[in-house]
């Protein structure tokens, strides 16, 4: 809300609206707007995530490493220096740092959208009688065939060939971007053209079709990671542009054959759909969340960028986007998509509930998922507290031992699971904490002067 209004104070120029005009200009968005205020997008605290980004990218500018691109002369005279990074989610949520502005070729990050417009014309059936779905394991510009005599999947060159045959691409990836900035540079298409003539098929394609020229900023092509990520629907303007047919079948070969011979190790690492290209860039896309686009000219041995990389390798070992980290029992990590009230408020009610109740059987699930065993209600109570003030020996003993939570947490009346213990005249919590204390040498803050003086004789 105060970005809003500082927001609001640097833009207005004097102009002022009353009650009715208000009104007026947000009836259209009104949910949009509702589910801002009440941080209902699957990114509750966005700002604090972009945070983490920001810094994601900071680290990943830092390497040096990889060579631009140069058997297609266009693209050699990209700095090595530059280097952006786009996101969109699925709400509409927007985040740019770096040289985000800067148009380049999408390169063979055109093939998973192109595949995607072909199963949404033609289905998937189809499109499959002219194409496999398997990894080729041989380097994308070959043209190999598979067993039945057709290209191994629609990632490589020659299965990309098939899917340019089966239709016309760019009005459906200005839709995709949410008419954001999609063009075509003629110069990497003569560029391409006078170099990329390795042989007859590929030559013809890139002089019929022009799609690996397609230009894109990184802003525009994380829009059209977001439409893949939110089933097809372009999140700016609501628009279907695709098929959950189209989309499903392309996130599943995007993750199986989308960074060339990296495909393998990037989806053990980063564990998420994505495609990479020439041009250096990197679309990745996180399902049901958000997308995004990397972009850096250098590239490694196998032909993806080095930054680009790097970026999806942080990103996901600081957060739970890896498509298994959902697992039970997993190491913990950020989960951006429950930072919002609703799942904190259920957290500390379930493990408060089962303190009262007894159950260790429940805290010893909440701690086998990584839940925080200190948090607190309202009242700044702990399930320590509430175990102490039950007289819940196992609980207290469970918490203290295997969970190693601190002995001595206050509330907001100052009194620790110890003075709950001796208020409700619970001896054998009392012994427990008592020794607890005395043998891990609690601090003296821990502890009140009042307190020292009270002891087992005081409850006969």
């Amino acid at each position: 809300m105060e970005m809003l209004k500082e927001t609001l104070k640097e833009t207005a120029d004097g102009v002022t609206l009353d009650r009715q005009q208000f009104k007026k200009c947000v009836q259209s968005n009104i949910v949009l707007l509702t589910q801002a205020f009440r941080k209902k997008f699957v990114i509750p605290d966005f700002q604090s995530f972009t945070t983490h980004i920001d810094e994601l990218y900071e680290s990943a500018g830092k390497l040096t490493g990889g060579q631009v691109a140069d058997y297609i002369p266009q693209l050699a005279k990209f700095s090595p220096d530059l280097w952006g990074v786009s996101l969109c989610t699925v709400d509409g949520q927007r985040h740019t740092v770096g040289d985000t502005k800067v148009p380049f070729c999408l390169q063979s990050c055109v093939k998973p959208l192109k595949y995607a417009v072909a199963v949404h014309d033609h289905g998937t059936e189809y499109v499959h009688s002219f194409i496999g779905k398997e990894p080729s394991g041989l380097r994308f510009n070959k043209l190999f065939l598979n067993e039945e005599d057709k290209p191994h999947n629609p990632m490589v060159n020659a299965g990309a060939i098939v899917c340019t045959s089966l239709i016309k691409v760019m009005n459906f990836l200005k839709q995709m971007a949410g008419n954001e900035y999609v063009g075509f540079s003629n110069a990497t298409f003569q560029s391409e053209r006078e170099s990329g003539d390795r042989n007859f098929a590929i030559g013809y394609y890139l002089k019929e079709k022009k799609l690996c020229s397609i230009e894109v900023t990184c802003e525009s092509a994380s829009v059209m990671a977001a439409t893949l990520a939110n089933g097809g629907i372009c999140p700016i303007t609501g628009e279907r542009v695709l098929s959950p047919e189209a989309v499903r079948n392309t996130l599943s070969l995007m993750h199986s054959c989308g960074m060339y011979d990296f495909s393998g190790q990037f989806a053990f690492h980063v564990g998420l759909p994505a495609k990479s290209g020439v041009a250096g860039g990197i679309l990745l896309v996180v399902p049901n969340v958000m997308g995004i686009m990397c972009w850096s000219p250098p590239l490694d041995k196998l032909g993806n960028s080095v930054r680009g990389i790097q970026f999806c390798t942080d990103l996901v070992d600081l957060f739970n986007f890896h498509n298994y980290d959902n697992l039970r029992h997993f190491a913990k990590k950020y989960d951006p998509r429950r930072e919002g009230g609703d799942q904190r408020v259920k957290s500390v009610i379930n493990l408060l509930f089962a303190a009262y109740t007894g159950d260790v059987s429940a805290l010893r699930r909440f701690a086998l998922s990584s839940m925080d065993m200190e948090q607190r209600d309202y009242d700044s109570r702990t399930a320590l507290h509430v175990a102490a003030a039950e007289g819940h020996v196992e609980v207290v003993g469970f918490l203290l031992d295997a969970c190693k939570v601190n002995p001595v947490p206050r509330d907001r009346w100052g009194n620790t699971p110890l003075d709950e213990a001796i208020h409700f005249g619970h001896k054998a919590v009392i012994e427990l904490l008592q020794q607890f204390q005395d043998k891990h040498s609690t601090p003296p803050c821990g502890r009140d002067p009042h307190r020292e003086e009270k002891s087992l004789d005081s409850l006969y």
